[in-house]
């Protein structure tokens, strides 16, 4: 049995914690490890081989670092330039495994779902195997306990032919009303849908070529103009864009006759909404739940996620506040659906707060955007061991590197020399240069920017050992564009 992960959603409903470039599924919000190397553990058993990756090509050394951090290696990642939906994601996945030759049963999960008892997880997992052994294709409903509307649902009906606890789809229904919610949840009949699979490579490569034969052609004719670096596999982008965005559910499991339910009752949650963050979580004496420095004062069942500053609250009732550096978001705990629409309004403004936090991590390390004003920028970088920036040049700024602690090796025009705790120098415009830590503990500096022009896109890049090609400067950061004087 094969895992393939799908890490490539974006969390808008969880923002402002999940932002485009570092979505929800990288990030700690349910404990120690992040969801997606929650998801990685969970699969810790015998009989599961290493996973198979699909994630945006934007995240792949967030990807590779979280992986790295639970010593864990993947069978393959594919690399998507952008999103397609879950059909077209396994399906590649899956074409890959059949051209090896291969045909195991691929058990898909998306990266930022939590499972709370792992034995009622593999029991499941145990009856989906004999089902999808003889041809099935599994997905696991989750019974329906309350009137939840932020879930689709799948309505069942017995089959006398199925392995006995499995039942036959009889119908899927999208995210319901209230009222239409709490009668499926009375009749009995119905799950909610999980978005987790379980089926034979080859069975779900029959089907989706038999119903949608158009994302099943395109799939095929992307994966053969792929690249193939190693363990990564970098999806075609020109041809990939032909391919209908559709779900596994829409493009197959709607269609087929071989959908099936294996009931999963094992405390999961989407986490996809707020609201489901204060579920999963424990609660004070008031049913508050608070992370980071925060004072709660005659409030109850609240939510309040503080990241930095002293967030206090009095006399709340069911509300919702999130506070990061550059962005705070308050919100009833019955309309936290609705923080997808705000972040959709968000970008039409073009606000960057929907992309990127202040703190942006990259393959060598991260940045923060300590300030800014109209000709100037201040950031504080941190260079992981033995780890380098690219070698560059900008034409409109100069930039002054104070180094905090550590050591930095500075490569400017044809000077190469270190620099040590409390040493600055200065990097005049248009000086080709690098920063590299040839330390063993991180490399922190105050890069201090000054110049007509503090956009991003003045980077000309000439070196880069992540293989980096894009126009994209190494500490990214949306600025507002200052007019050249």
């Amino acid at each position: 049995m094969i895992p393939v992960i799908l890490s490539g959603g974006s969390g808008s409903r969880l923002w402002p914690l999940s932002r485009k470039q570092f979505p929800k599924q990288f990030l700690a919000l349910t404990g120690e490890h992040t969801l997606f190397q929650q998801t990685l553990e969970r699969l810790a058993f015998e009989g599961m081989q290493a996973p198979v990756v699909v994630c945006n090509k934007d995240h792949r050394f967030i990807v590779q670092e979280q992986l790295g951090a639970l010593k864990l290696a993947t069978q393959a990642i594919l690399l998507e330039p952008f999103g397609r939906n879950t059909a077209p994601a396994v399906a590649m996945a899956a074409m890959k495994l059949i051209n090896e030759g291969r045909d195991e049963l691929l058990l898909v999960l998306p990266a930022d779902h939590v499972i709370e008892d792992q034995k009622a997880f593999q029991r499941a997992l145990a009856l989906a195997t004999i089902a999808a052994e003889s041809g099935e294709m599994v997905l696991f409903g989750v019974p329906a306990t309350k009137p939840e509307t932020g879930y689709g649902y799948i309505k069942t009906s017995s089959d006398s032919g199925l392995p006995e606890g499995v039942i036959r789809v009889a119908q899927f229904v999208e995210k319901p009303d209230e009222q239409r919610a709490a009668q499926f949840v009375a009749s009995g009949d119905y799950f909610w849908n999980s978005g987790m699979f379980l089926f034979r490579a080859s069975r779900f490569l029959e089907e989706l070529k038999k119903h949608d034969a158009d994302i099943y052609d395109t799939c095929l004719l992307t994966l053969e103009r792929s690249k193939h670096d190693g363990d990564n596999i970098d999806i075609d982008e020109a041809t990939f864009a032909c391919c209908p965005d559709n779900s596994i559910d829409y493009a197959v499991m709607e269609k087929t006759s071989r959908a099936c339910v294996v009931p999963l009752a094992a405390g999961w949650s989407d986490v996809g909404c707020w609201s489901s963050i204060w579920d999963v979580h424990d609660k004070d004496r008031d049913g508050n739940v608070t992370h980071g420095d925060v004072v709660v004062q005659d409030s109850h069942n609240c939510l309040i996620h503080g990241n930095g500053k002293l967030v206090s609250v009095i006399g709340l009732e069911d509300i919702v506040v999130v506070e990061t550096k550059d962005a705070t978001m308050i919100a009833h705990k019955d309309r936290v659906q609705d923080v997808k629409q705000l972040v959709n309004t968000l970008k039409q403004q073009g606000r960057s707060e929907t992309e990127n936090h202040c703190e942006v991590y990259r393959p060598w390390g991260s940045y923060d955007s300590v300030d800014m004003g109209g000709r100037f920028q201040v950031k504080h970088i941190s260079v992981k061991p033995g780890a380098q920036l690219s070698l560059q040049m900008h034409h409109h700024r100069a930039e002054h590197w104070i180094v905090v602690s550590g050591t930095a090796q500075v490569t400017c025009d044809d000077k190469v020399f270190l620099l040590t705790e409390n040493q600055s120098t200065y990097i005049p415009i248009a000086s080709v240069h690098r920063l590299a830590n040839p330390g063993k503990i991180p490399l922190e500096i105050i890069e201090v920017q000054s110049g007509s022009y503090l956009g991003e896109d003045d980077i000309e890049r000439f070196e880069d050992v992540y293989g980096r090609s894009d126009a994209h400067a190494e500490t990214a950061v949306h600025v507002k564009t200052i007019s050249q004087q």
